[in-house]
């Protein structure tokens, strides 16, 4: 699937409260497993998804600087809670609370990372993550450029986490 060419629908999909969405990836962000409700709700096969950048699902909604937390996170040996707003293959789009660590090997290094993802509680996005994420987009958007826009933004979630006194992990177990 050539990511640019989706357009989004604004269809929102849906998957089960007892199911679970797992993909693992290399360091470098490339998918090396997708369980099957993965493949089903992202509207793609094992085989397109094989080695595929984990970005293919990502919905142009979503603030970049929730991506770059996400990252300097999990790159820095930690795990992280967070809502995401991905893109299926056919344009249509699912919410997520994902739960994203690194794998580590014997010897304590980082051999890639591994990610599960719930269904998310509706009224937190609707109330908080929706309204955040549209905040911490217009930032990013209102830039001369994407990565002035990148550091606006990430400057502004961080602003806000910090007159909330919490990381983002808790701003999240606390909605």
């Amino acid at each position: 699937m050539a990511r640019d060419k989706v357009i989004p629908t604004g269809v929102e999909r849906f998957f089960s409260d007892h199911d679970i969405i797992v993909s693992k990836t290399d360091t470098r962000g490339r998918i090396t497993y997708a369980n099957k409700i993965f493949r089903d709700i992202a509207g793609m096969d094992g085989k397109s998804l094989q080695d595929a950048p984990h970005s293919i699902i990502r919905h142009p909604d979503m603030p970049r600087c929730v991506f770059k937390l996400i990252w300097d996170t999990i790159q820095d040996r930690r795990e992280i809670f967070g809502y995401v707003k991905n893109l299926s293959a056919n344009g249509d789009h699912y919410w997520v609370f994902a739960h994203v660590t690194p794998s580590f090997n014997e010897a304590g290094e980082i051999i890639g990372y591994h990610s599960n993802r719930r269904v998310p509680n509706r009224q937190i996005l609707d109330d908080v993550i929706i309204p955040l994420y549209d905040q911490l987009n217009e930032t990013e958007r209102k830039a001369t450029d994407r990565k002035t826009g990148l550091k606006a933004g990430y400057d502004q979630l961080l602003a806000v986490l910090e007159s909330k006194g919490m990381s983002y992990d808790e701003l999240v177990h606390t909605l």
